[in-house]
This record gives C-alpha cells, sequence and structure tokens, in this order.
C-alpha cells in the first residue's frame, strides 16, 4: 500500500461531508455574518471550496509563503460554490492518487515573508494544512448554518436534524 493511500481515504471521506455542508448553503444569506470580525457566509464558504487548489499549488510548488495569502472572494452563487469545491476536490484527489511514496515523503517549506516558519513532508500538507484546515472551517460554517436555522446534515455520526445514512 501505497504511503498516501490512507489519505487519499480521508480526503474522499471528509470531501463527501463537505459538500453535504455546502449544498445546504442559503443562496439568499450568502452576505450574512454572525459577528463584524468574521467572514461572510459567501466568503467563508468559497475559501472552503477553494483551498484543494491552493493545495495543489503549493504541493507543486514545494513551498509557499503566508504573505501571498489572499481573501478568500465573495462567491456569485451557492451552485458556484458548489461546483467549485467538486471541481478541486476532484483535482486534488487525482493530483495526491498520482504521487508515489517518494514525492509524498519530499520536503515543503511554509515561509512568512520570506522567513521559514516549517519544513515538513508534503504528506503532512496534506493532513495538517488541507484536511485539518478544511474540518476546522466546516466547522465554522456549521456553526453559521445552525445560528441561520439550516438543517445540518450528518457527518461523523448523526446530527439534530439528520441521523446516518
Amino acid at each position: 500500500m501505497h504511503i498516501v493511500s490512507p489519505v487519499l481515504s480521508e480526503i474522499t471521506y471528509e470531501g463527501a461531508s463537505t459538500l453535504k455542508m455546502l449544498e445546504r448553503l442559503p443562496a439568499d444569506q450568502l452576505a450574512w455574518t454572525p459577528h463584524a470580525k468574521s467572514m461572510t457566509l459567501g466568503r467563508l464558504a468559497w475559501h472552503i471550496a477553494t483551498i484543494p487548489k491552493l493545495i495543489i499549488k503549493m504541493l507543486d510548488a514545494g513551498e509557499y509563503d503566508l504573505a501571498n495569502a489572499r481573501p478568500a472572494a465573495e462567491p456569485e452563487s451557492g451552485t458556484d460554490i458548489v461546483a467549485e469545491f467538486k471541481r478541486n476536490l476532484e483535482d486534488i484527489r487525482a493530483r495526491v492518487k498520482a504521487f508515489d511514496d517518494d514525492t509524498i515523503r519530499e520536503p515543503f517549506t511554509l515561509k512568512r515573508n520570506g522567513q521559514v516558519l516549517q519544513n515538513m513532508p508534503k504528506i503532512a500538507v496534506l493532513r495538517n494544512i488541507f484536511l485539518n484546515h478544511s474540518i476546522h472551517h466546516r466547522g465554522q460554517l456549521s456553526v453559521y448554518l445552525r445560528l441561520l436555522d439550516v438543517p445540518l446534515p450528518a457527518i461523523y455520526g448523526t446530527s439534530a436534524d439528520e441521523a446516518m445514512a
């Protein structure tokens, strides 16, 4: 078994769970925010949808400088967000599936303004910067949806609104 196989399975599972959450976005509430310091619902969802695309660029480059990070755009519609996520999820799955054990062990450097913050193997980028980061923001999204009284899907078990399939 390739080193990346379990991570690929996790990407598939977590991606399906995230898709269920994104499909519930209320189209008329994308500009809503729970607090003045929070992202809008649409911006948060767009960020989640585009994380896989950024991770592919990071892995291909072998480094990333946080000084180059740009805030997520405001999407046009909920259907744009879902379509973007589906496309990006499929792209990252294909990219990760193509990695061999040597490639996934290659070094990656995280920087800020050119200063090295962390060196890690590329597989850690997938686990920490992609999966954990995505799950964190999906949790935020679930709170936004709950505050908007949108029924939440079952993810790791039943939710207050839905039984596990």
